[in-house]
C-alpha cells in the first residue's frame, strides 16, 4: 500500500473520535504542539513578518516531517494504526457537536450565565451582555465554520496527503488560532499564519458548503445562499460555510460582533429570520450530517487514490 493513502486508517480514526471525542488534556497532541509553538514564539518573536514566516515554517515543517516518519512505520497494520491515531488527534467533530448540544441545553433552560461562560469554547466573541438570540446566532455561526475547520478540512488533507497532511493542517489551523488574529502584537508576526490558514482551508470550506447543501434539509436554498452570499464574509472561507448553513436552516446569519472590545459589522447571509434557540439543535444535527458525509467522502477519496497509485506501481 502506498504510504500516503490509508482509507481504513481514516475510517478507524473517525470511529475513535466518535468514541473518545477530544479530551481536554495537557497531554493531548494538539495541546503539546501549542505549548511547543508558544515556546518557540518566545524565542523568535519580533514585530516582523519574516520572523513570523520562520516561526510557522519551523512549527509546520516539524510536524509534517514527523508525519512522514510515522507513516513509514514498517507493516500495513502499523501504518493503519498511525493513521487512525493521527486522524483521531486532529478531528474535533464529536466535541463540536457536544458543544452545540451544551449551548442548546443551557439556553433552553434560560441559563444565560452558563451559556455565556461556555461560548468561548466555540468562538472568540465577547459573550458578556449577549442575550439568548445573539448567543444562538454565535453558536450557529461557530458550528458552521468549525464544521470545516474541525472535520472537513483535516479529513480532506488526510485523504490526499496522509498523516503528514493531517498533522500539517492541524498545526496550521492551531497557529492561526494562536497568532493569526489581528492585534498590535500579531499584526505582522501572525500575518503568514493567517494567510497560510486561508490557503489550507480554501478547498475544504467550499467542500463544506457543498456537503451542507447535499445533506441539509433544503439543498436548493443552501446552494443558492452559498452562491449568492458566500463571498460576503470578511474571511475568504468562513462565509462559504455560514452561507450554506443559513440557506439549509432558513435563517439569516451575520451582523454585529464584538471581539475583545473591537466591534465588527458583518454583512448578513441568508433570507430567513435570525437564529433562535431552537435552531441550535438543528444546526448541531446538520454538523453531524456534514461530518458523516465528509468522512465517507474522505475514505472513498483515499481508497481511489490508493487504487490509482497501486496501478502505477511496477509489478
Amino acid at each position: 500500500m502506498p504510504i500516503w493513502y490509508d482509507p481504513l486508517g481514516l475510517a478507524l480514526g473517525v470511529a475513535l473520535d466518535q468514541l473518545l471525542a477530544d479530551p481536554r488534556s495537557a497531554a493531548h497532541p494538539v495541546a503539546l504542539f501549542g505549548r511547543a509553538a508558544a515556546g518557540l514564539e518566545r524565542s523568535l518573536y519580533a514585530d516582523s513578518r519574516a520572523r513570523g514566516v520562520v516561526h510557522v515554517a519551523v512549527c509546520v515543517g516539524s510536524v509534517a516531517a514527523l508525519g512522514v516518519l510515522a507513516q513509514r512505520a514498517p507493516g500495513r497494520a502499523a501504518r493503519t494504526a498511525v493513521t487512525a491515531v493521527a486522524t483521531w488527534a486532529v478531528l474535533g467533530g464529536t466535541t463540536l457537536a457536544r458543544e452545540g448540544e451544551y449551548m442548546a441545553d443551557a439556553l433552553e433552560r434560560d441559563d444565560l450565565e452558563r451559556a455565556r461562560a461556555r461560548l468561548p469554547h466555540l468562538c472568540g466573541r465577547d459573550p458578556a451582555g449577549l442575550e439568548a438570540p445573539e448567543l444562538a446566532r454565535a453558536t450557529v455561526e461557530s458550528l458552521a465554520e468549525n464544521t470545516s475547520d474541525a472535520v472537513v478540512a483535516p479529513l480532506f488533507w488526510g485523504a490526499v496527503a496522509g498523516v503528514p497532511g493531517l498533522l500539517a493542517y492541524r498545526a496550521i489551523n492551531t497557529l492561526d488560532a494562536m497568532i493569526g488574529h489581528r492585534s498590535p502584537r500579531y499584526e505582522r508576526f501572525g500575518w503568514f499564519a493567517a494567510r497560510l490558514d486561508d490557503v489550507a482551508n480554501y478547498l475544504p470550506a467550499r467542500v463544506t458548503g457543498l456537503l451542507t447543501a447535499l445533506t441539509g434539509p433544503n439543498p436548493g436554498r443552501a446552494l443558492a445562499m452559498l452562491m449568492r452570499d458566500g463571498h460576503r464574509h470578511p474571511s475568504p472561507n468562513a462565509g462559504r460555510c455560514e452561507a450554506a448553513f443559513a440557506g439549509a436552516l432558513g435563517v439569516t446569519l451575520g451582523g454585529t460582533n464584538v471581539y475583545g472590545g473591537r466591534t465588527e459589522h458583518r454583512p448578513t447571509m441568508g433570507d430567513g429570520p435570525k437564529p433562535d434557540v431552537k435552531d441550535i439543535r438543528r444546526a448541531t444535527r446538520l454538523t453531524r450530517a456534514v461530518s458523516l458525509a465528509a468522512a465517507g467522502a474522505a475514505v472513498l477519496t483515499a481508497w481511489t487514490l490508493n487504487r490509482v497509485a497501486n496501478k502505477k506501481q511496477p509489478s
